[in-house]
């Protein structure tokens, strides 16, 4: 996990519709970027309904919501469609953003060792210096502890 205080690796994705966005693009703005597994898994949608829900509330303070995993752009616009997600998706089916936030760790499930995305978000704040880092993220309080963070 990158450290609080350091500023945040630049990236440059393809989202849900195949539209490039940078974090540059957000300057000014505090940005929630938040690191998850998988589109359409229970977990990772209860972290993109969470989010979606409160949505409204992180525009009122002017923040952003961007979420990124290693699906592919088709998989982020069937899980934007099927849940209503009004937010950015950013596919990094390469793994260079996931790596350069130190988001790509060795986990086990039921005694089986695999890389994978360890659930990871980040606060940035508006001049693209990480504000908040946590990981071991619980996926239904996690949307709304980063609305607190964000006041």
């Amino acid at each position: 996990m990158l450290e609080v205080g350091t500023k945040a690796p630049a990236f440059s994705l393809p989202d849900q519709d195949g539209e490039m966005h940078s974090l540059e693009e957000y300057a000014g703005k505090k940005v929630v970027l938040y690191f998850y597994p998988r589109d359409n898994t229970p977990g990772c949608t209860k972290q993109a309904c969470g989010f979606a829900e409160l949505y409204p509330q992180f525009q009122e303070k002017g923040a952003v919501v961007v979420g990124i995993s290693k699906d592919s752009v088709a998989s982020h616009k069937k899980f934007e469609e099927k849940y209503g997600l009004p937010f950015t998706l950013l596919s990094d089916p390469e793994l260079d953003v996931i790596k350069a936030y130190d988001v790509w760790k060795e986990k086990k499930n039921y005694g089986k060792v695999s890389m994978g995305v360890v659930r990871t978000t980040y606060l940035i704040n508006e001049n693209g210096i990480i504000e908040k880092a946590m990981d071991k993220v619980k996926t239904a309080e996690n949307p709304s502890q980063m609305l607190e963070l964000v006041n």
